[in-house]
C-alpha cells in the first residue's frame, strides 16, 4: 500500500516511517536540542531539534500573542533558523501558524519577514526547506510555504495572501478563508499543499518520512533505506497492467509499486494535476523521485499544471541528489486554446528545461503511449535520458496510426485510410523503430522492469556531470 495525503489514507504511514528510521520506533518523534533567542519577544521559537534521530532546524509558531502575527523579531528569528540550516548543511523546517505580520510594528513588522524571506531563499536547492501549517498561514508570511519545497497541512488549516474582506471589496464576491485558501483547495486547485495531514503530530510524523528520502544537503547522497526486498525480483503482474485497447485506461501506480521497494509511494501533490503522479520511493534501498503520467486522469495528457508539477518535481529531486525514475504513457498534451493563451508553450517548456538541466541519474520506462512534443519532455533520449527502457506495448511516434493516416491521406477513402493505419501501426509505431536508432536502450518484458531499473541505477550510481559556468539559469516560468 502507498503511504497517501491523510484525505486518501494513510494506515501503512506507520510501517514505512519505522522502515525509514531502521526498523526501530521512535519513541519520541521530536526532542529539542538546542532553542536560541528563547526570551526575544515574538510568537516563534527557534532551534535545532531531533526530528526521527535527524538534525533539523526548526523555526515553530509557539505563541497566541496579537493572534500569532509575527513581528520583527519573529522575522529575525526564521532568519537565523535559515541561516544556521546553511551553514551548518542541516534541513530547514517550518512550521508556521500566523495571521500575517503585526500592524502595530508597521514596516518594521515588513521588514523582519522580508529578512526571513530572504534567507529561506538562499536555502533554495542546498539544503531541504519543509513546512508545515496547522492553523493558518496568511498575507506577506505565506509567501514562505511558496518559497519551502514541499508543505503539509491539517484539514482546518488555510492560507492566502489577501483575505476574504479584500476579496469582496475588490471583486464584490464575499467567500470564506476555507473557500479562499483551505488545505482542500491547496491540494487540489493551487499545488501548495503537497501532504494533507489529519493533525499537528501527523504532521511531524510526515515531516520525518519525507526526511527520510532526503540528504541533509546538496553535497550529500540520500540515505540508504533498509529493505529486505530483493532487487533481483522478477514482476510478472506487470505484463497484465496495459490493457489490450488503446483507448482502455488503468492507474500507473499499480505499475509503479511492483518496481519499487516493498510496493511503497509517497505521493505528493496527489490530488493536484492527477494527470501525472511524483512520489518518492526506492529501488533497492536506494532513494529515487518518480515521475509518471496517469492514464485515468485526462488520458495522462499533459497541461499547464501537469507541466509545473512534473517540473518542480524533477528539479527538485536534481537538488538533492534522487535518481529519476520516469514512467511513459501519454498521448500528448491537452488541446485548448485557453491553455495556449495561459502559456501552454511556455509552461510545457518547463518540464523539458527540467530534465535537461538534471544532472542525476535518470532512467525511462515507456509503458504505452509516447507522442510528439510530450514524448520529447517525458525524459527522451533527445533530452538528455540516461537508460530508456520500453516495453513490446510500447508505441513512440509524432502521433498514433489513426490520426497519422488521417494526415498522410486526407484526400483518400475511408478503405485506404484505414490500410495505411495499420502499416503505420505496424511498421512505424512499436518500440523497435526506436530501438533500431538508439532512441530505445532495451525493449524489455514488463516482467523484468525492476532488475532492469535497478541495474541502470547501479551503473549510474557513479556518474558525475560537470555543471556549466554561469550565475544561474533563466529558464521558462
Amino acid at each position: 500500500m502507498a503511504v497517501m495525503p491523510a484525505d486518501r489514507g494513510t494506515s501503512t504511514l506507520g510501517s514505512l516511517r519505522n522502515r525509514l528510521v531502521g526498523w526501530q520506533p521512535v519513541p519520541s518523534p521530536i526532542i529539542s536540542e538546542l532553542t536560541v533567542r528563547a526570551h526575544v519577544p515574538g510568537t516563534l521559537r527557534s532551534g535545532v531539534e531531533l526530528l526521527d534521530g535527524r538534525r533539523v532546524v526548526v523555526a515553530r509558531s509557539v505563541s497566541r500573542h496579537h493572534a500569532r502575527a509575527l513581528r520583527r523579531t519573529d522575522g529575525a528569528k526564521i532568519a537565523w533558523a535559515a541561516e544556521t540550516a546553511l551553514a551548518q548543511g542541516l534541513p530547514l523546517v517550518l512550521v508556521l501558524s500566523s495571521s500575517g505580520s503585526e500592524v502595530s510594528e508597521g514596516v518594521d513588522a515588513l521588514h523582519g519577514w522580508g529578512e526571513a524571506a530572504a534567507a529561506v531563499s538562499a536555502c533554495s536547492g542546498v539544503v531541504p526547506v519543509l513546512a508545515a501549517v496547522t492553523r493558518t498561514a496568511i498575507s506577506g508570511p505565506a509567501l514562505l510555504l511558496g518559497l519551502a519545497d514541499l508543505a503539509i497541512m491539517t484539514p482546518d488549516a488555510f492560507s492566502y495572501l489577501s483575505g476574504p474582506d479584500a476579496v469582496e471589496e475588490f471583486t464584490g464576491i464575499r467567500i470564506g478563508p476555507r473557500e479562499l485558501g483551505g488545505t482542500a483547495l491547496h491540494a487540489t486547485a493551487s499545488g501548495l499543499c503537497a501532504l494533507v495531514a489529519t493533525d499537528e503530530a501527523q504532521a511531524s510524523d510526515l515531516l520525518g518520512v519525507v526526511l527520510g528520502y532526503l540528504p541533509d544537503n546538496t553535497d550529500e547522497e540520500p540515505p540508504r533505506i533498509p529493505t529486505s526486498d530483493p532487487p533481483d525480483r522478477l514482476a510478472p503482474e506487470l505484463r497484465r497492467i496495459v490493457p489490450s485497447s488503446a483507448r482502455s485506461t488503468y492507474d500507473v501506480r499499480e505499475a509503479i509499486r511492483p518496481v519499487v521497494d516493498d510496493a511503497e509511494l509517497l505521493e505528493l501533490r496527489a490530488r493536484w494535476a492527477p494527470q501525472i503522479v511524483t512520489a518518492l520511493a526506492s529501488v533497492s534501498g536506494r532513494a529515487v523521485g518518480v515521475v509518471a503520467n496517469q492514464p485515468r486522469s485526462l488520458a495522462g495528457t499533459l497541461d499547464i499544471a501537469a507541466s509545473q508539477k512534473g517540473a518542480r518535481f524533477v528539479r527538485f529531486c536534481d537538488a538533492f541528489n534522487l535518481p529519476v525514475l520516469t514512467f511513459v504513457d501519454t498521448p500528448g498534451f491537452l488541446p485548448g486554446k485557453d491553455r495556449e493563451w495561459r502559456g501552454m508553450i511556455r509552461h510545457g517548456a518547463e518540464l523539458a528545461f527540467a530534465y535537461a538541466e538534471a544532472t542525476v541519474p535518470r532512467v525511462c520506462v515507456v509503458l504505452r503511449k509516447a507522442y510528439g512534443g510530450a514524448y520529447i519532455v517525458m525524459d527522451s533520449k533527445a533530452i538528455g535520458n540516461d537508460v530508456c527502457l520500453a516495453w513490446p506495448s510500447a508505441e513512440i511516434a509524432v502521433m498514433g496510426a489513426k490520426g497519422a493516416a488521417q494526415v498522410l491521406r486526407r484526400e483518400g477513402t475511408e478503405e485506404e485510410r484505414r490500410e495505411l493505419e495499420e502499416r503505420y501501426a505496424e511498421e512505424l509505431l512499436g518500440p523497435w523503430v526506436a530501438a533500431e536508432r538508439r532512441y530505445v536502450d532495451d525493449v524489455i518484458d514488463p516482467a523484468d522492469t525492476r532488475v532492469a531499473v535497478w541495474r541502470a541505477l547501479e551503473l549510474l550510481s557513479t556518474r558525475r556531470e560537470r555543471l556549466p559556468k554561469r550565475k544561474h539559469d533563466t529558464g521558462p516560468m
